[in-house]
């Protein structure tokens, strides 16, 4: 790769994630692969290992901070679960992704070869890095800023912050009861209604002999994640048991 065409990539890196580095070798250094550097050691360079284990850091407290705001009324367990659902490789890479970060990356010969540039764990590495040249080049505000565009979906409407994480009702509610009373929870279908292009099912969920609550929806699945999620938001209490 030309020293013209680096620059100019460099550039629409900058264009993508919506910041201009006042020192450019910062951002160069969080592309820099370990395998290029080590195929490379006449140019001494350094990889960007140290940018990902600052990124990293950085991460975690701005999640943190956006938790804490979000979600007042949390304790550190339920702060530290969501975090984890956030701050995770998947999570990670997509961003990566949608900023094209792999297209950026300087790799060796053999880490190209065996499509480095789409491995989500080494995207997900890139990115921190990324975020550490940020924080390095620009300060802890604008850090905070680009973490909040690039993770804003997560902090939209509470309810569907299970679904954003990857993880459905249905399955919080097994994990929460399996921890708390060593047993899962049982749904019964209660009600079927409507013609065959139009149905309506009525689930409901129970603990033992327990109801927990009622759902409804156009499939079973459906309606159980209903059920499910208000099951959820009983436990945790966060309102009254919901019916339909």
């Amino acid at each position: 790769m030309t020293q013209n065409n680096s620059e100019i990539l460099l550039g629409e890196l900058e264009r993508r994630i919506g910041y201009t580095f006042r020192d450019p070798h910062l951002l160069r250094n969080a592309l820099l692969h370990r395998s290029y550097v080590n195929e490379n050691p006449h140019l001494h360079l350094m990889d960007n290992e140290r940018l990902e284990f600052l990124g990293d850091a950085a991460l975690d407290l701005a999640i943190s901070h956006m938790l804490i705001e979000r979600f007042p009324d949390y304790d550190e367990g339920k702060l530290s679960r969501l975090r984890a659902g956030i701050v995770n490789e998947k999570q990670l890479a997509l961003v990566a992704e949608a900023l094209d970060l792999g297209g950026a990356l300087h790799l060796g010969k053999g880490e190209e070869l065996s499509g480095g540039r789409h491995k989500p764990s080494l995207l997900a590495n890139t990115y921190e890095a990324m975020l550490a040249s940020v924080y390095l080049d620009g300060g802890l505000a604008t850090l905070m800023s680009m973490v909040e565009t690039h993770f804003a979906r997560f902090f939209s409407e509470e309810e569907d912050l299970p679904h954003a994480l990857g993880k459905d009702y249905k399955t919080r509610l097994q994990e929460v009861l399996q921890s708390r009373e060593k047993t899962v929870p049982h749904y019964r279908l209660e009600a079927e209604e409507g013609p065959d292009h139009d149905k309506r099912f009525r689930v409901s969920v129970w603990l033992k002999d327990q109801l927990l609550a009622l759902g409804s929806g156009p499939t079973k699945k459906s309606a159980q994640q209903k059920a499910a999620g208000r099951a959820l938001r009983l436990l945790e209490g966060e309102g009254d048991k919901a019916k339909d």
